[in-house]
């Protein structure tokens, strides 16, 4: 315990001395949605930058529509930090209670977790001196590890005894951060 203690104070320190934004996507939280992220200095031209993304739906129309992303993503930026262009890399996971998109027609959907690796393309541009806005997009490859299950019973539709697995290169990130500058 006392190692987590000065490990996050460590953390929290090295973000207060740094350039830090704190930021929410326009777009996901329109569509109820949350999308939260925090952007901070790590390098000349260099961020580091962290975002979670979930959807509290339980269901829409009688389907499942629940699911939470973590996103770690390291981020280089051409011109300058939090100004113009940028390209990032990010390993993030995911938890999800969801019909896959080619299902959509069928009474399955599947429950599970996954992992996902990608890269990142946006746009800084600064407001002011403390507003920001982050226009991006990116994508990958998702790995699912899930089990199948009837929206109608309840029970399993796969032979699967653990967990069935799922793989496809997706574009998944996208939208306009709003951000605001801490320090």
């Amino acid at each position: 315990m006392k190692k987590l203690f000065i490990a996050s104070f460590l953390f929290f320190s090295f973000l207060l001395q740094a350039q830090t934004y704190i930021k929410a996507n326009a777009f996901t939280t329109l569509m109820t949605i949350p999308n939260v992220g925090i952007e901070t200095s790590i390098g000349e031209k260099s961020t580091l930058h962290f975002d979670a993304l979930a959807s509290f739906w339980k269901s829409v129309d009688g389907k499942p529509r629940q699911f939470y992303t973590f996103t770690p993503e390291y981020r280089y930026h051409f011109k300058e930090k939090y100004n113009g262009f940028y390209a990032g890399a990010h390993i993030g996971a995911s938890i999800f209670n969801f019909q896959k998109w080619n299902y959509l027609n069928t009474d399955m959907y599947e429950k599970g977790f996954g992992y996902f690796i990608g890269s990142t393309i946006g746009y800084q541009v600064k407001i002011n001196d403390k507003f920001m806005l982050d226009c991006f997009l990116g994508g990958g490859w998702h790995q699912g590890f899930y089990k199948g299950y009837l929206i109608s019973t309840g029970e399993r539709y796969e032979t699967v005894k653990n967990y069935n697995k799922s793989g496809e290169w997706l574009p998944y990130r996208g939208g306009v951060m709003v951000s605001y500058k801490l320090n």
